[in-house]
């Protein structure tokens, strides 16, 4: 069994009725010629807008998880990263979690199923990590690889990924009805651009690892990997669980859609479900500002927080504080739990 990490070949045949009848309902879907790979971002700017778009992304998390909404949970987040090998999904995933606390996030990554998964049927394995009300779960590959890699690979019969459109679409469908945020992020770039990387980290000691005899194998079969990625975002598309296809030709610019796409669709769906979606500015920089002080002072307004205050050789009562500390603490912890996926 081949690793899950590439994408698959045929045209998917019977279910074109599927996706015109989904252009007519009026949400469409997106294709890989319609992205711009021109798109370029300089360091300074990547890091202005990565900066400011991770401010909004941790208030938002903070909000769905409990903490700053009065301890209502929200929506569960879930999102599904697929793209070309070497397009930049880990690099991606890096700078969406950075400014997340790692208890209230979960990092997923799936690779070629186990003998054991495979005695199962193929979305079995993907139930555990799925996120519950106001948790967020990143699915690094998923259950795409089935109409992907194992259609180009043959490692499933023509009978199951053509099947697998259908299945995958009812899943969705059903984890959206109950609540789920799902977002789905194709990472696009071109065939000269991968060979450009493939290069580098050939000839990078620290980065050959990541490179493999499969790897190479598999840029010879672009063309059926093509028209799999094409059927995919055509036949998997819906109005709850659209696909974005992000132009990930150029590092910066990559990396920076990614966070400003999911914030973009987690507002949506924070927006379905009636949580308040905040307007940006103070709010982000007071929940910023309010993260430098302990879990004790995270509830008060930061502003009205002294350096005094926080000093413990001001003279306060001690036996106060301590029990102030203990009772904060506990609740503290408490969130943390809600917020766990």
């Amino acid at each position: 069994m081949t690793k899950r990490d590439h994408e698959g070949g045929q045209h998917g045949g019977g279910h074109h009725s599927a996706a015109r009848a989904e252009r007519h309902h009026g949400w469409g879907y997106t294709r890989l010629e319609d992205c711009d790979l021109t798109l370029r971002l300089s360091k300074d700017e990547e890091a202005k807008r990565l900066g400011k778009a991770q401010r909004r992304l941790l208030h938002l998390r903070l909000i769905n998880g409990g903490q700053l909404n009065e301890g209502r949970l929200g929506p569960p987040v879930c999102i599904v990263f697929e793209g070309w090998d070497a397009a930049g999904k880990g690099g991606a995933i890096k700078r969406l979690v950075e400014p997340l606390d790692p208890r209230h996030v979960h990092v997923a990554p799936f690779a070629a199923p186990t003998p054991d998964e495979l005695r199962h049927h193929f979305l079995w394995r993907f139930w555990p990590p799925l996120p519950g009300w106001g948790g967020m779960t990143i699915f690094d590959r998923s259950w795409y690889g089935r109409v992907l890699v194992e259609r180009v690979e043959h490692l499933a019969t023509e009978v199951q990924w053509r099947r697998a459109y259908q299945e995958i679409k009812d899943f969705e469908h059903t984890l959206a009805e109950e609540g789920m945020i799902v977002i789905k992020l194709w990472l696009h770039m071109s065939h000269e651009e991968q060979l450009r990387r493939f290069v580098r980290r050939r000839d990078d000691p620290l980065k050959r690892w990541k490179l493999t005899d499969e790897d190479w194998r598999n840029r010879e079969r672009r063309g059926e990997y093509n028209d799999a990625v094409d059927d995919m975002l055509r036949l998997t598309d819906g109005p709850l669980a659209h696909w974005d296809v992000i132009s990930a030709e150029n590092k910066r610019y990559g990396r920076v859609q990614v966070i400003e796409t999911v914030i973009r669709r987690m507002e949506e769906g924070m927006e379905r479900w009636g949580v308040p979606v905040p307007p940006r500015g103070a709010e982000e920089e007071r929940t910023e500002l309010a993260l430098v002080f302990d879990d004790a002072e995270f509830g008060a307004d930061p502003a009205a927080v002294t350096p005094s205050a926080l000093d413990p050789s001001n003279g306060s009562d001690s036996g106060s504080g301590s029990g102030s500390d203990s009772d904060s603490e506990s609740d503290s912890e408490s969130a943390h739990e809600r917020m766990k996926a």
